[in-house]
């Protein structure tokens, strides 16, 4: 009978595909070059703050990228770096309000238990959102999960008064001045030497996190806070407005990550019976199922039926239940709803706003004299395999050591490597040696002790 090649629980049991071997450094000498880091600031969204296993938690804001390029900042000049920290004793919190993810048991809808992603606590930590911190600042860690480009010149985006989805609670809970601050202006207000800004990927992600249902692609062109070009172009003005020195990081394609990537699209595994079957039901349709691997049926209002069988480069997202996929008939006997898929129709904008995202961020450092990190290129290798001191990092799910369990952030790894990018930039611009992170000490995803 059919079986369903998705992802399994208990593919997750599979060993770490990570290849060690003794390694190796090179020892360098710092030197700030042309570089005056003594005041850092970060700008950027979810992973500049370290929000990782769907949720913003301690360890996870002490393995941002930004704390990292910090600390080693330090070795050349660079001052104090203060990240608005969740308590430590905290379970953290997510956008839903959630808790954080783990790598832990569950059994599935035939029984069968096996490693899969499980919430730490039953609820995240909301305490987070109902105490400020504000008077402990100014914090040099501006990353605010969900923040766009848009949205880092938006006054007032702490504030609770402008009602829902019209502010921001991690920004609310460190700013000083809620009512009126923008991201972009609680950064500039520190008078920054050096700054980061890596912001961009919000501005495609929530649309596609959504299957393309909610949400919309922020456009090239409007004025800032409307357009991603004119927020970038008053980002930066702002920023440099002072002299300030700094590295800007464009847009990874969001469609290459394990969210997007994990559901095979072609997960539909059949026998001869069952393929005979379905062919049978569908014939009306024109659709035909053959032994072995086949595309899933989903929903999509423009064909005749309501539904249609996936195509070759259409995506389904990691979100989709995997019980109603395994038992349910998901995809097979029902379609799998809109807001799982993200279709062809439904990836073509977002690839093209990261394109353009990616020139206007590209040319923006250029005329500044800025460094600049390809981000996308750099997340573009992983997907075959990066080696760094023969430690193997790819962006498969939890076997590749690169992405956190929400399938979207980065593991302290993927951090430390990210990092390390953002060093490269700064020292070829800036004529420094700032040596990089070891990523060897830093995990990818952790599994249970048993």
């Amino acid at each position: 009978m059919k079986q369903l090649k998705t992802f399994s629980l208990v593919l997750l049991s599979s060993a770490v595909l990570v290849q060690s071997c003794k390694p190796e450094f090179d020892e360098i000498t710092p030197d700030k070059g042309n570089l005056n880091a003594a005041k850092y600031v970060a700008i950027g969204n979810s992973i500049t703050a370290g929000y990782a296993d769907n949720g913003l938690y301690y360890k996870g804001q002490q393995v941002s990228y930004a704390n990292l390029l910090a600390e080693q900042l330090k070795l050349v000049g660079g001052g104090e770096f203060k990240m608005p920290y969740v308590p430590e004793t905290s379970v953290g919190v997510g956008g839903s309000l959630n808790a954080p993810l783990k790598l832990g048991y569950a059994t599935d809808c035939r029984g069968i238990t096996g490693l899969a992603p499980v919430p730490v606590a039953a609820s995240g930590d909301v305490n987070i959102f109902l105490n400020s911190i504000a008077a402990n600042g100014p914090y040099n860690c501006v990353g605010v999960p969900g923040a766009r480009a848009i949205e880092v010149v938006y006054p007032g985006f702490g504030n609770p008064a402008n009602g829902p989805g019209l502010f921001n609670p991690f920004f609310t809970r460190f700013t000083d001045d809620p009512a009126n601050s923008s991201m972009m202006s609680y950064a500039a207000a520190q008078n920054p030497t050096f700054f980061s800004l890596f912001i961009g990927n919000n501005d495609v992600l929530g649309y596609a996190l959504s299957g393309g249902t909610t949400g919309a692609v922020t456009p090239s062109a409007g004025p800032a806070g409307v357009g991603f070009d004119a927020s970038i172009d008053l980002t930066v003005n702002t920023m440099t407005a002072n002299g300030a020195q700094g590295v800007i990081g464009n847009v990874p394609d969001i469609t290459s990550i394990p969210y997007f990537t994990t559901v095979p699209w072609n997960g539909l595994t059949l026998d001869a019976t069952s393929a005979a079957q379905l062919s049978a039901a569908y014939a009306a349709l024109g659709i035909t199922f053959t032994a072995g691997a086949n595309g899933f049926i989903i929903e999509d209002a423009a064909a005749p039926a309501g539904f249609r069988q996936i195509q070759q480069g259409e995506l389904v997202l990691l979100s989709v239940p995997q019980d109603s996929l395994k038992c349910a008939g998901w995809g097979s006997t029902r379609p799998i709803p809109d807001r799982y898929v993200l279709d062809a129709g439904e990836i073509a904008p977002i690839n093209a706003a990261v394109a353009a995202y990616n020139v206007k961020l590209r040319n923006v450092a250029d005329a500044k004299g800025l460094a600049f990190v390809d981000v996308n290129a750099f997340l573009g290798a992983a997907r075959t395999s990066i080696v760094y001191n023969g430690v193997e990092v790819t962006t498969t799910f939890v076997s590749g050591g690169g992405f956190s369990l929400d399938g979207v952030h980065l593991t302290p790894r993927g951090n430390a490597l990210l990092c390390n990018e953002f060093i490269k930039a700064i020292n070829l611009k800036y004529n420094s040696t700032i040596p990089q992170v070891d990523a060897t000490k830093y995990t990818g995803v952790v599994f249970p002790a048993n």
